[in-house]
């Protein structure tokens, strides 16, 4: 079907999501909408993330509901509180051609006795996360015996969240002879489970992969070591100030250290996950809609339900272990019709999980480049020069024009706007001046450095008992250092020190900010040291040893045998 007026919608329906901008039914609400119409039918809608599933149950459940009998009738159950706001103001948006009816979201996090008294007035739809939905049961403040439809919005990820006895507990409350409608992304044990147990010979659509293949999306990935991740990110967004994105990321801790590490850059940046106050997470959600956050750092389930327009990239600090999870985070962006970029930020030794991946769901990676300093200075000077070369004229100067040209007369046009270009782009110029290429590798990168950047070398306290490996060892300097990976060179772990060398721009602030750094207790100490021996000094001294010079090697063996 290409039009929603084929879908059996009344008319008063049909013009408000008209204004609300809908053309054309996506594939999910065009098998959807009719059937739930017309049938008196269970249903499970396997659909990602991005499809239109809130349309596709929203718009049938508005219909039918009768608004003349005010008790819940209608229960939507979803995951976080982001998602259950989002499908009620979607609903009440849906019903806006008729003022009696009643929806009201109950979430954890605000405040229940207003919800209760909410409750008693009375309302036909009830959209709700499991937990708090629960209490409200406890407390005999909601009931569900007349309650005709239950949908069920991202079942997977309610289960994955741990709500499996929540879910139990409410789906007992319901009358046998109810319609159930089940939407998720994906179709593991549990959603089974309750499909078998709770409807009665659904009726299954699936349209798994259809958003993922959006054309709009262009899914990319670069290869990136962990301790240089947040410098690339960086480095993406300098390259693209007109940028607005979501970064993901696996752990609540993992988020909010992102989001402190940008904001200290000076990048307007926050972070949205469970440690935060329902309060706390409406204000970010604010400014990350009104676009005061230029990238929002989150984690899957505090993402859940983030439906905001024009997201121009998704960035990916882990590949999910969940690979149905990447097309719920891709799905944010390369909506309505606009350009959208997926990235990943993979580990080097994470490419089989990408081929993994693009199996899965069935799309083609690109291997994108990471901007070089030079690219985002040269940009970023040709941004301004355009702004400077639009900039509207203004009358109030001209009065002062001879005197600024005559101030200037000393300077040939060249000169001013490279002194103009100067004045803005310093921080770019300081920050880029000696940055490496992120697109070589380690190893080539500290040849080059071998061969240009000056290198301090220094001595620290940590060693083999400490850390499990010098990739470790790596992302210690850089989290306590407050420095790029890039700009450490050669490494010389022992079992309780290790010597290691670092570019000289960096030294002082590598010292500066291990000052008061302790690890397992234990205060970490970090001195500069002698630069390390020439390399072919070390191997005329390696072949000395080896032909039997000095103390040890094969006559210590050979004395040992003749002993026994």
């Amino acid at each position: 079907m290409n039009t929603f007026e084929e879908l059996g919608l009344s008319q008063p329906m049909l013009e408000t999501i008209q204004k609300m901008g809908f053309e054309k039914p996506t594939p999910i609400q065009a098998k959807a909408i009719p059937k739930l119409l017309e049938d008196n039918t269970d249903l499970v809608g396997l659909a990602q993330t991005g499809t239109g599933k809130t349309a596709a149950f929203g718009l049938p459940l508005i219909e039918l509901v009768d608004i003349e009998h005010k008790i819940v009738q209608a229960l939507v159950l979803a995951p976080t509180r982001e998602l259950c706001l989002q499908i009620t103001k979607e609903l009440n948006a849906f019903s806006a051609h008729n003022s009696k009816m009643s929806i009201l979201a109950v979430y954890g996090g605000a405040d229940i006795i207003k919800q209760i008294k909410t409750l008693k007035k009375g309302v036909h739809i009830v959209v709700a996360t499991p937990g708090r939905l629960r209490d409200l049961i406890k407390r005999k403040a909601i009931r569900l015996n007349e309650v005709d439809f239950v949908v069920l919005d991202e079942a997977d990820e309610m289960l994955n969240m741990g709500f499996k006895e929540e879910i139990d507990e409410i789906l007992e409350q319901t009358p046998d002879e109810k319609l159930t409608w089940l939407f998720s992304a994906t179709m593991p044990p549990d959603v089974r489970r309750i499909s078998k147990e709770y409807m009665s010979e659904p009726f299954e659509i699936s349209v798994r992969g259809q958003q993922i293949a959006n054309k709009d999306i262009s899914h990319q990935y670069i290869s990136i070591y962990p301790s240089e991740r947040t410098e690339a990110l960086k480095r993406f967004l300098d390259f693209d100030p007109a940028s607005f994105g979501l970064v993901f990321c696996r752990t609540r801790r993992d988020s909010k250290d992102l989001a402190d590490q940008l904001m200290k850059d000076g990048y307007n940046a926050d972070a949205l996950h469970g440690d935060l106050s329902q309060s706390q997470r409406d204000r970010v959600m604010e400014r990350f809609r009104r676009r005061q956050i230029q990238v929002l750092v989150a984690t899957d389930v505090a993402a859940r339900g983030i439906d905001v327009s024009d997201i121009t990239h998704v960035f990916h600090f882990n590949i999910p272990d969940d690979l149905a999870f990447y097309t719920h985070r891709a799905g944010r962006t390369g909506r309505a019709g606009k350009k959208g970029i997926s990235l990943i930020l993979m580990h080097p030794n994470d490419g089989h999980l990408i081929r993994r991946l693009e199996k899965t769901v069935k799309i083609n990676f690109e291997k994108a480049t990471i901007p070089t300093g030079r690219e985002i200075c040269e940009l970023q000077v040709l941004n301004y020069v355009r702004i400077l070369k639009n900039a509207e004229q203004s009358d109030e100067l001209t009065d002062f024009l001879p005197t600024i040209l005559d101030e200037l007369k000393e300077l040939s046009r060249e000169e001013v706007i490279e002194r103009l270009a100067a004045l803005s782009f310093n921080r770019f110029l300081a920050k880029y001046r000696h940055a490496p290429d992120l697109n070589k590798n380690r190893r080539e990168r500290s040849k080059s450095r071998d061969r240009n950047a000056p290198m301090k070398r220094f001595f620290i306290n940590i060693g083999r008992i400490d850390v499990e490996n010098k990739g470790q060892f790596l992302s210690i300097l850089c989290k306590h250092g407050k420095i790029s990976g890039s700009s450490i060179g050669k490494i010389d772990m022992n079992r309780n020190f290790t010597h290691f060398d670092i570019e000289e721009s960096v030294a002082n602030k590598l010292k500066d900010n291990f000052k008061k750094v302790s690890l397992a207790g234990r205060d970490i100490r970090l001195d500069e040291s002698e630069p390390r021996k020439d390399k072919d000094n070390f191997k005329k001294f390696k072949k000395k040893k080896k032909k039997g010079g000095g103390s040890g090697g094969s006559n210590w063996k050979n004395k040992k045998k003749k002993r026994f």
